[in-house]
């Protein structure tokens, strides 16, 4: 191999590639995101619906570094020969293609590739045949020999850059297979030879395209592909700081307008849509206190490429100097060109032709020679290939847009139907007609192609686009004639429609852009109110899921409990793949509709994170469905059954999901009716499932042996950090069970055995486990049966446990004994940050206990002694050593027998305490002179955040007091 021929095809492709990177961050470009194939969404919707949809975040699953791109994922893998990347129009995936091609020309990537040929789609189709040594001689012109692509001798990568552009589909099932590298053949058919491996053979391809146009190649040809990501946060900014880099209050004033309109700011995550929204809502701002009338900043897509046309029309370009030229010669000059440029974009759209050649603009009337020196000129880029030139909008949605307004001004006087270009059609009146007939298009087409377009037509009837176009585009107010008349011929599309589909959104989209959003505005404060309910006409169903894509108050959570039908959850259907958390509680949902949901489950478009169903009707069939949906699902992360009835045949169908599942984190099957068998069921799942974190099993009737063959599943689980088992009658078997599960397993974080028959027997076991066990940090054991006996137990293992974080004995019969036991334990330990001992015959005694062993614990930071008979005596012993204490940031002591002395100890301790912030003093009596002592202490203390006295009988003598406490300096955010 000559090194100087290599030398030399590296040094014209760092010139092929040029310097310039748009001037914005291109680190997202260097982490590719690694996907399985098309989802529906990519495969059938336009671009900007793909994005809106999705609300801009993909589900990402595993990333790639671009220097990797062409490597083995794993050791046990071979490099990919066809690759294949896809992004929507403007994402960046020829840039993606240069900085690739520029970083290898430097010899940093792609170090296995000798040469690296790069080819647009957009220079093949200037060529009706080609040989497979042609393609290559013309990726390389630079290269004499003909004979240095042997695959012998190099090896090599061949680029071809958006299939999306290629003139002519690729027929993969009726290409004549070619095998000979001499054979001219047409260039569609050289194409799908050397996808299918006919042709270079030993030559890696990589191609890349918009998604829809992917489906032109088989899936099972495609041994790798991957998705550009789009902006975040930060790089939207940073992209707005470099167009205003002379401007940054004028920056940080587009970015807060683009983030009030969610929808539009959603659309920026497009790098090329961040460059036209950012230049039209800068060039408003700039212009807005200069004109006469008043506008509100741009909210819709109309409005943004009005102003964006209008600012190239009227030459006032960012960067540009303002050209000289008056408004009435803008109007003679640019009128005819953005009508013939208009003809051009819309006919070419609906033949979905998005390049086009000097004949094409001939054909439409575009005056090349004026075009050379017009304004318009900025709304077209040239290519020069080697046999002709080519045109092309700089972004499909400037074709839209100017098609919008060649249709709608030609819907004022056409007589024949618009969307066919001979004229030979059925006669059509009326711009109304004219204007049903494009809506009637746009939802006939299967992959929305023209979804955009009849938004922007929608938007022309807006007020505000109508003063922005006016004298351009438009005649001045002439939307008032037409814009009900539209309005009410989309909600009859939209109530005729059974089903939401993503056609139908978009005549919610469509109501948008003429800014009638009445049925939206009023859907939308019912759902803040969780109001729905009897509301869910197919409109409103309609609504809804524009809502669910755009409202912010659907971002977290999407809502949707206590209002659903299952008609209208079936109508809803396609629309939830693309809700993270996702809420259908009390719906009343049987097993038909969990068939209905798992469906949405089981598709690859899926991205739901999170469903609740608390409180359905769902019986085992309802589970089944469910879990057949669980074994392909792999964006569910969390499911919550609570409150149904599943029974042990359901519980036994998700376990065994569970054992295929490695994605689900969160599983509550909360009051079910497992018993026993359901237990048993999960309890083999969780010996071959490591993944779910969260366990929640409470008020099952799991039994004692339902618990032993859980806490035998422990033994081997490692998974698994938070189980509930409370209410489950697991009793001294159970817990005795569990406790041989917590020798061994080190990995569990929480256990929850409230309400389960436990006596000092069950609890011995459990202590004796936490004595060796050095994982589990949350125990919950109220309401159980536990004495003095167990709480010496429980004081034993303390002082070996370092672990253990927080204890809950509630409800128990520990009594002033069993607590001073463990107050003594308390000052050897020093994990332990929460014990909660609400309800367990305690007096006086086991508060002084307590007490001193503040004073020298520094761990503990909550306290619970709620319902307890402490009285003043125990209330001054804990006063004493808050004294002192530095550690405790919460004492509950509700209904503690505490009087007026009690609460003057408190108030005194609070001048000195500095890191107490709640204090619960709920259902005492510390009368007057308490209230005096708690305003004295809120006069100087700085610490405490939440302060309650209710029913403390104060009067309006010590309300007084503690609100003249509270005119001057504190740090109370809550007082009762």
């Amino acid at each position: 191999m000559d090194e100087l021929m290599v030398q030399k095809h590296m040094e014209t492709l760092q010139s092929w590639c040029g310097t310039s990177t748009g001037g914005t961050s291109l680190e997202r470009l260097t982490d590719l995101l690694l996907v399985e194939g098309l989802t529906d969404l990519q495969q059938k919707q336009h671009d900007f619906v793909q994005i809106e949809t999705i609300k801009g975040v993909r589900n990402i699953s595993k990333k790639i570094p671009l220097e990797k791109l062409f490597l083995p994922l794993s050791k046990f893998t071979i490099p990919p020969r066809i690759s294949v990347t896809i992004g929507v129009a403007g994402i960046g995936k020829s840039t993606l293609v240069k900085l690739f091609v520029h970083t290898w020309a430097k010899g940093e990537i792609g170090k296995d590739f000798t040469f690296v040929l790069p080819l647009t789609f957009r220079e093949l189709n200037a060529y009706d045949k080609l040989s497979a040594e042609k393609l290559i001689r013309l990726a390389t012109p630079q290269l004499a020999e003909p004979s240095f692509l042997s695959i012998d001798t190099a090896k090599t990568l061949l680029i071809l850059d958006g299939l999306d552009q290629f003139k002519t589909l690729l027929d993969f099932s009726n290409a004549v297979v070619c095998t000979d590298l001499r054979k001219e053949v047409q260039v569609d058919n050289l194409i799908t030879n050397i996808i299918r491996g006919n042709l270079l053979q030993e030559v890696s391809v990589w191609i890349t395209s918009r998604p829809t146009a992917t489906t032109q190649i088989p899936g099972g040809l495609v041994d790798r592909m991957t998705e550009v990501q789009g902006f975040g946060d930060a790089e939207i900014k940073d992209h707005l700081d470099h167009m205003f880099a002379e401007n940054q209050a004028l920056s940080d004033s587009v970015l807060q307008h683009l983030k009030a309109s969610r929808s539009l700011y959603i659309l920026c995550t497009v790098p090329a849509f961040c460059q036209t929204c950012g230049s039209s809502m800068g060039y408003f701002l700039r212009s807005a206190n200069q004109s006469p009338e008043a506008l509100t900043a741009p909210k819709t897509l109309s409005e943004i490429y009005s102003c964006y046309f209008k600012m190239v029309l009227c030459s006032d370009w960012p960067g540009k100097q303002k050209e000289a030229l008056k408004i009435d010669q803008l109007l003679n000059n640019g009128k005819k060109m953005m009508n013939c440029l208009g003809r051009l974009a819309f006919y070419s759209l609906i033949k979905r032709k998005y390049m086009f050649h000097e004949q094409d603009m001939k054909a439409y009337g575009v005056d090349l020679s004026s075009l050379q020196v017009s304004l318009c000129n900025r709304l077209l880029l040239k290519e020069e290939t080697p046999f002709s030139t080519i045109y092309y909008f700089p972004h499909l949605t400037f074709q839209e847009f100017l098609a919008a307004t060649y249709y709608y001004t030609a819907a004022k006087r056409a007589l024949f139907d618009l969307f066919v270009e001979s004229g030979m059609s059925w006669p059509k009146f009326g711009f109304l007609n004219h204007f049903k007939n494009a809506f009637q298009r746009s939802l006939q087409s299967e992959d929305g192609h023209l979804d955009v377009f009849v938004r922007f037509l929608s938007g022309l009837l807006a007020p505000q686009v109508n003063k922005i176009l006016s004298d351009w585009f438009l005649a001045r107010d002439e939307q008032h004639s037409y814009r009900s008349h539209v309005v009410g011929l989309l909600q009859n599309f939209l109530g005729a429609d059974q089903a939401v589909s993503c056609r139908s959104v978009n005549l919610m989209r469509c109501l948008h852009e003429i800014q009638h959003m009445e049925v939206v505005v009023s859907l939308e404060e019912a759902m803040k109110s969780e109001a729905l309910a009897g509301m869910l006409t197919p409109v409103n169903c309609s609504a809804l899921a524009y809502l669910l894509q755009t409202s912010e108050v659907c971002v977290e959570e999407a809502n949707l409990s206590n209002c659903l039908t299952y008609h209208a959850f079936q109508s809803l259907l396609s629309q939830l793949h693309y809700c993270s958390n996702l809420r259908l509680d009390y719906n009343q949902f049987k097993d038909s509709a969990m068939d209905l949901l798992g469906s949405v489950l089981s598709g690859k478009d899926c991205q739901i994170q999170k469903i609740s169903l608390v409180e359905n009707k769902i019986g085992d069939k309802g589970a089944k469905a469910l879990a057949r949906s669980l074994m392909v699902n792999r964006s569910l992360m969390a499911l919550d059954l609570r409150s149904n009835s599943i029974g042990p045949k359901g519980a036994k169908a998700l376990a065994d999901s569970l054992k295929i599942n490695q994605y689900l984190l969160s599983l509550n099957l909360q009051n079910n009716a497992i018993k026993e068998e359901g237990a048993k069921c999960l309890a083999e799942a969780l010996t071959s499932n490591h993944s779910l974190r969260t366990l929640h099993l409470q008020k099952n009737s799991v039994g004692p042996q339902g618990s032993k063959k859980i806490a035998e599943a422990l033994k081997t689980n490692w998974g698994l950090k938070e189980l509930i088992l409370s209410s489950n009658c697991a009793g001294d078997t159970g817990a005795a069970a569990l406790a041989e599960g917590l020798k061994v397993n080190h990995t569990l974080l929480t256990l929850d055995l409230q309400s389960n028959s436990i006596s000092d027997t069950g609890v011995t076991a459990l202590t004796r486990a936490l004595c060796s066990n050095q994982g589990l940090t949350s125990l919950n054991l109220r309401e159980n049966s536990i004495s003095k006996d167990g709480a010496q137990e429980i004081a034993s293992a303390l002082r070996a446990n370092s672990t253990l974080r927080n204890l809950d004995l509630a409800a128990n019969l520990l009594h002033d004994e069993g607590v001073q036991a463990i107050a003594l334990a308390l000052k050897e330990n020093q994990a332990l940050t929460s014990l909660h001992l609400q309800w367990n015959f305690i007096q006086s005694k086991a508060a002084k206990a307590l007490s001193q062993a503040l004073q020298v614990n520094e761990s503990l930071s909550i306290l619970d002694l709620q319902e307890n008979a402490i009285g003043d005596e125990g209330t001054a012993a804990l006063a004493s050593a808050l004294r002192v204490n530095s550690t405790l940031t919460a004492l509950y002591l509700q209904v503690a027998l505490i009087g007026e002395s009690g609460a003057k100890a408190l108030g005194d301790a609070l001048v000195l305490n500095k890191s107490l912030e709640t204090l619960d003093l709920r259902g005492n009596a510390i009368g007057l002179a308490g209230a005096k002592a708690m305003a004295n202490a809120l006069k100087v203390n700085g610490a405490l955040r939440r302060l309650n006295l209710q029913e403390n009988a104060l009067g309006m003598d010590g309300a007084i007091c503690i609100a003249t406490a509270l005119t001057g300096s504190h740090s109370l955010a809550y007082i009762k």
